[in-house]
C-alpha cells in the first residue's frame, strides 16, 4: 500500500498533451469521490468542481481563445487574485525560468520567438487537447484558509487520477480569463474562480510530455528541532 502510494505521488507531473480516448463521467465522479477525503478545517470542504467535456469544453475554449488571440481584448482581462509573487526574488525566479526554458527547448521554441510561445501558452485554453477540463470554485465568503484545504483537494485528485491511468495538469492559467469562464458557465455571484485542470490520457509520444520539473530535497527546506 505505501509503495502503492508513493508510486501515485512520484508519477504525477504537468501532462501537457493529451490523447483523444475519452473518460467516462463514472471515472472523473470516482476520483472526485475519493478527492473529497482532503482534510478541510471544521470541515467546511469548500471546493466547487465545474467538469467540461464535449461541446461544454469545446465552447468555453473557443470563447477564451478568441479573447487570447487578439491583444487589445486580452489586456481587458486579468487574474482576479495573486497566485504568484508580486516580485519575484532567487531562488524561485531561478526556478520558473528554469523550467520554462526547459519546455521550450524540449519544442525547439527559441528565446525572443513570441509568436512560438503565445501558441504554446495557449494550448492551455484547450486543456492540452484532454477529453475533460475541469474548473474550481469557492465560495467568495471563504477566506485564505480555504484555499490550504483546497490544495489538498486538487492533489487528492491528480494523485487518485494516476491509479486510473490517467494525468492530470493544473492550469493557473485560467486565471485570467476568470470573467468569460463565469459568464460562459453562468456562474453565480458567490462563485470565485480558483484554478483550472485538464484530466485525460497522456499521449506519451510528445516530447513535452518528458519534462520532468527537479525537485529539491527534503533536507533543503527541513530543519528538525529536538531541544
Amino acid at each position: 500500500m505505501r509503495r502503492a502510494v508513493e508510486w501515485a505521488i512520484t508519477t504525477r507531473r504537468s501532462v501537457r498533451a493529451f490523447l483523444p480516448e475519452p473518460v467516462s463521467t463514472d471515472v472523473v465522479e470516482a476520483i472526485l469521490n475519493t478527492a473529497r477525503f482532503a482534510a478541510t478545517g471544521v470541515n467546511m470542504q469548500p471546493w466547487k468542481v465545474h467538469v467540461l467535456m464535449g461541446a461544454a469544453k469545446d465552447r468555453v475554449c473557443a470563447a477564451i481563445r478568441n479573447v487570447d488571440d487578439d491583444p487589445a481584448l486580452a489586456a481587458e482581462h486579468g487574474d482576479e487574485w495573486a497566485y504568484y509573487p508580486l516580485e519575484w526574488t532567487s531562488p524561485y525566479l531561478d526556478r520558473r525560468r528554469a523550467v520554462g526554458w526547459q519546455l521550450y527547448s524540449l519544442l525547439g521554441i527559441e528565446k525572443g520567438d513570441k509568436a512560438s510561445m503565445h501558441a504554446q501558452h495557449g494550448r492551455n485554453y484547450q486543456f492540452f487537447d484532454a477529453p475533460v477540463g475541469l474548473f474550481f470554485t469557492v465560495d467568495r465568503m471563504m477566506n485564505q484558509g480555504s484555499l490550504l484545504d483546497y490544495g489538498m483537494f486538487l492533489q487528492n485528485i491528480m494523485v487518485v487520477a494516476r491509479t486510473y491511468g490517467l494525468s492530470t495538469c493544473p492550469q493557473a492559467a485560467f486565471m485570467k480569463y476568470h470573467r468569460i469562464i463565469e459568464q460562459e458557465l453562468a456562474l453565480g455571484a458567490q462563485e470565485k474562480f480558483v484554478v483550472g485542470m485538464s484530466l485525460g490520457y497522456a499521449d506519451e509520444e510528445r516530447i513535452e510530455n518528458s519534462l520532468a520539473s527537479e525537485r529539491e530535497p527534503a533536507s533543503s527546506f527541513t530543519t528538525f528541532h529536538k531541544e
